[in-house]
């Protein structure tokens, strides 16, 4: 048979993938096999820089020794116990996770997704019980253009409709408000029966867009004069991806682990983790908040088989371990500056790309082209052929997060890698 008629081995498994996968993810035409630091290889052999960092889940870099290292040994010794019983590394982590991140306690789940509902449940409860609201009434308010995951309650507030329609009947109870708008806010903070406000420090999915400067404190402060809790899903934006170890922490100049200084640290009454919490290595998710508020659990209220397993806990201590010492935080705020200044350097003479934003090591650029075309599609399509690997989010945006161990000598060749390429379709 003729060379040019044989299935390379990526297209092969390409099309097993789609013969018995669900269609549910529209992947870039890439089929990796193996990952390090900030690179990954597809199964040809092939070298790309990760510029997705599998939706900021490996801010460590790919299969970082120390996290895989305390993978195999916690998992040559015990797996899961569920939470029937104790189990030796709960504790632990219980009281790592309480100290690190400020709380007097965790719940600990597996996805981001659950992550949500958990919070959701807890602002629920908690505003029933401590301050009577009846059930039927109780609201929790949240933002337009969110993304907090795809389960029938969460997506019966988005407006993301690929997401949400033919999925109905929806779940009631939210009410949706414009993002970084605290008039709207202040608004509908007038119904007593305002449970919280569940809100992204960034909003990732709907394309990396930053609020004002004072938005997330003034947003804090007026929960707290109408006694609604603040929950901060920084499930994406949290564990140093924004400069700071979450992206509450606004700009402060944390030691690769955030000091909460009062001046810039906007403190949560329920804080959502996930994703890089493993380092991508295991899927772990937590929900934070102190005991006045997390009191209102108790047994049989809420639970995961797998949630608080001796795995997941071996590997969240070992990812944040990582970005404490080595200072991860600091790294994407520096190289983030850079990059966002590399580009606006490239978009001062583009017809292509109009605007970069973000913070940290989360930015994305604007294409100059309508959200239904396929300019953003078919540049990440060339950046793949030229060695990084990108992809757009909502039709002309396209999202660059970088595992934050990257050296600037590496930034520096992906910035000519990214300027090259939309050279091309100047």
């Amino acid at each position: 048979m003729h060379d040019s008629h044989v299935k390379s081995a990526s297209q092969s498994l390409m099309d097993l993938e789609n013969k018995y996968g669900a269609h549910n993810y529209h992947p870039l035409p890439v089929v990796l096999d193996r990952g390090e630091g900030v690179y990954v290889w597809d199964v040809e052999g092939k070298r790309y820089f990760d510029f997705l960092s599998a939706y900021s889940a490996v801010n460590q870099g790919h299969c970082h020794p120390s996290i895989v290292g305390a993978l195999k040994e916690q998992a040559e010794k015990i797996t899961l116990t569920s939470r029937a019983f104790y189990n030796s590394k709960l504790g632990d982590y219980d009281k790592y996770m309480a100290e690190y991140f400020g709380y007097d306690k965790i719940l600990p789940m597996n996805t981001g997704a659950e992550a949500v509902e958990t919070a959701i449940k807890i602002c629920r409860k908690w505003a029933q019980e401590t301050k009577g609201y009846p059930e039927i009434s109780t609201k929790i308010i949240v933002a337009e253009n969110n993304f907090h995951g795809r389960t029938t309650t969460i997506i019966s507030f988005s407006n993301d409709e690929d997401a949400r329609a033919g999925f109905g009947p929806y779940t009631p109870g939210f009410e949706k408000i414009p993002y970084n708008d605290l008039a709207a806010l202040e608004k509908a903070l007038e119904d007593e029966h305002v449970a919280g406000f569940l809100v992204e420090p960034i909003q990732g999915e709907a394309g990396v867009v930053t609020p004002d400067a004072n938005y997330l404190r003034e947003a804090r402060a007026l929960c707290h004069k109408h006694d609604v809790a603040f929950i901060a899903d920084e499930i994406q934006t949290g564990i140093a991806r924004t400069g700071a170890l979450l992206a509450v922490c606004g700009s402060c100049t944390c030691e690769g682990h955030c000091e909460r200084q009062e001046a810039t640290y906007v403190k949560p009454d329920i804080l959502i983790l996930g994703k890089a919490l493993s380092g991508g290595v295991y899927p772990v998710s937590a929900v934070l908040a102190d005991d006045h508020i997390m009191h209102v659990i108790k047994p049989g209220t809420h639970g995961s088989t797998f949630g608080g397993n001796p795995l997941g806990a071996a590997v969240a201590m070992a990812a944040l371990e990582v970005v404490k010492d080595e200072k991860l935080a600091q790294n994407a705020r520096r190289l983030g500056e850079i990059f966002r200044a590399e580009i606006n350097k490239y978009i001062d003479t583009s017809k292509v790309v109009s605007k970069v934003r973000g913070r940290g090591l989360l930015n994305a650029i604007v294409i100059n082209d309508s959200p239904e075309s396929d300019t953003a599609w078919n540049i990440c399509l060339r950046l793949r052929d030229h060695g990084l690997l990108a992809k757009p989010t909502h039709g002309n945006i396209i999202r660059f997060a970088p595992p934050l161990v990257m050296t600037e000598e590496q930034l520096m060749q992906c910035v000519e890698i990214i300027t090259h390429t939309l050279n091309e379709f100047e």
